[in-house]
């Protein structure tokens, strides 16, 4: 699980309620330290926020789906969440949003749901939830 915010506060937040259910978490201070981290720890999922410095959300959106190794990363955005947000966000290639302030459950409800989803599209259905970096580990 990749978790990119430029707030140090949200970007523990996020981290520490996913760690908590199993997942293990690298983070990024921005879009563009998202595109550098992105290919070493592979994650299953990624949160990004939308206003960051060097490269926003949308930005770095964009760019994970012109990759083909990081076209069918799963990504929410977790921000204001706007009507603007959300069409920007769904013509990046977003695939969830979660507003801020948010719930921890619905944080971890969303992410498991981005996870489950790829799982079933990569035939992965069944397989233990524990496999790799980023899973929920059980």
């Amino acid at each position: 699980m990749l978790v990119v915010d430029d707030n140090k506060v949200i970007r523990q937040l996020i981290k520490v309620n996913l760690e908590l259910e199993g997942f293990e978490v690298v983070t990024a201070n921005d879009g563009a330290e998202c595109l550098d981290v992105v290919h070493r720890v592979c994650p299953d999922a990624i949160t990004l926020d939308v206003v960051m410095p060097r490269l926003d959300g949308f930005g770095a959106a964009a760019q994970l789906r012109a990759d083909p190794r990081t076209r069918d990363v799963p990504v929410a955005i977790v921000s204001a969440c706007t009507q603007q947000e959300v069409e920007a966000g769904i013509v990046a290639g977003v695939d969830a949003f979660l507003a801020k302030p948010f719930e921890p459950t619905e944080l971890v409800r969303v992410v498991r749901r981005l996870i489950e989803r790829k799982d079933l599209r990569d035939g992965r259905k069944g397989t233990p939830a524990g496999r790799g970096r980023g899973s929920p580990l059980q």
